[in-house]
């Protein structure tokens, strides 16, 4: 999604840039960020949780939901990872591009067919929708519609991340799409929208201490993400704006999960992807992370999991074809490039 690579530690948790994979007790995760946000983390919670089980140490390394797919393609003749963890259309690439194998976790029957790869290289983990962030304390409410975020009064204070790498940003350019009901109009919005824009940015997550601060006034985002960030970031509140139509909506955007191809540590890491599929951990994404489980059989009653739903009432939910989404990605990007440089 939206960061580059981090290098954290903590007891249970080897955050590295280098995986080594003399040791038979590790597993290694590429992953796009947000779910290791905060503290605690659903990530760093569960892997905690897995290493005490099984005794194997996760080494984890984060990017953007393009560049994780991007180091895997790169180190295609030396595998160093085990675990893929990132967004769509990027899951779809990285299995177009041979970088995964097939793996049926344990209670993958539990998830919706919707939400698992037919060839069975991936399933969706935790479920995600994309949104908008707006600083409350300087707006008393947000922008109804994306219209008016073309007003002058968010000249320079608009910001989003990156359409093509970061996966918030493709899901913004897709829900612009959708939003002006062609993609024509839609690059149309964005480039007048670059008047007030500062830019794309190669992170959606470092855009709320901007927006928190009040740098920004708005920027793009995804429900888990923001909410999870709010417990730091007092001054954001998430919201979803209405296209011409009046109409607010916006579409499943699920973490997935999958083995990498070639994994050095293939047991290992379908022991993780069980262990993240399971009953217990899908029970805590949300009161964790904000997060939504994709098993069919949990249903959390947190105050979390209430406020994401809340979050989504009078929103309506699209299902983009996330396979023609990819195999367009290059010349969508290629068209934006040139609707923003042409304003």
């Amino acid at each position: 999604m939206k960061t580059p690579l981090i290098a954290a530690l903590t007891c249970a948790i080897a955050v590295v840039s280098t995986p080594v994979h003399a040791e038979s007790d590790v597993v290694t995760v590429y992953s796009a960020d947000g779910l290791h946000d905060g503290s605690p983390s659903w990530f760093g919670e569960e892997f905690a949780a897995f290493t005490k089980a099984t005794g194997i140490k996760v080494q984890y390394i984060e990017a953007g939901s393009s560049g994780v797919v991007d180091r895997l393609g790169k180190e295609k003749s030396n595998v160093q990872a085990d675990v893929l963890v990132t967004m769509p259309p990027f899951m779809q690439k990285a299995e177009a591009d041979g970088l995964l194998q097939p793996y049926t976790p344990a209670g993958a029957d539990r998830i919706d067919p919707r939400n698992k790869d037919p060839k069975g290289d991936f399933v969706a983990m935790v479920d995600n929708y994309p949104g908008f962030i707006y600083n409350s304390a300087a707006l008393k409410t947000p922008p109804k519609t994306y219209a008016d975020l073309l007003a002058p009064q968010y000249k320079q204070k608009v910001q989003y991340s990156t359409p093509g790498q970061a996966g918030d940003g493709t899901a913004m350019m897709l829900q612009t799409f959708h939003a002006f009901g062609s993609k024509r109009d839609g690059f149309d919005y964005l480039r007048k929208l670059q008047v007030n824009s500062l830019g794309p940015s190669a992170s959606t997550g470092k855009l709320t201490a901007l927006v928190n601060k009040g740098e920004l006034y708005v920027a793009n985002g995804d429900l888990q993400m923001n909410l999870a960030q709010m417990r730091d970031n007092p001054n954001i509140s998430v919201f979803f704006p209405a296209g011409p139509d009046g109409r607010r909506a916006t579409f499943s955007l699920p973490y997935y999960i999958g083995l990498v191809a070639g994994a050095p540590h293939t047991a290992n890491g379908r022991k993780l992807i069980d262990f993240l599929i399971s009953a217990d951990a899908q029970q805590a994404i949300s009161k964790t992370a904000y997060g939504l489980p994709t098993r069919t059989d949990v249903h959390p009653t947190d105050s979390n999991f209430k406020t994401l739903n809340a979050a989504l009432q009078g929103v309506d939910i699209w299902e983009p074809n996330w396979n023609q989404v990819m195999h367009d990605l290059k010349a969508d990007v290629a068209a934006y490039n040139d609707a923003i440089a042409s304003n």
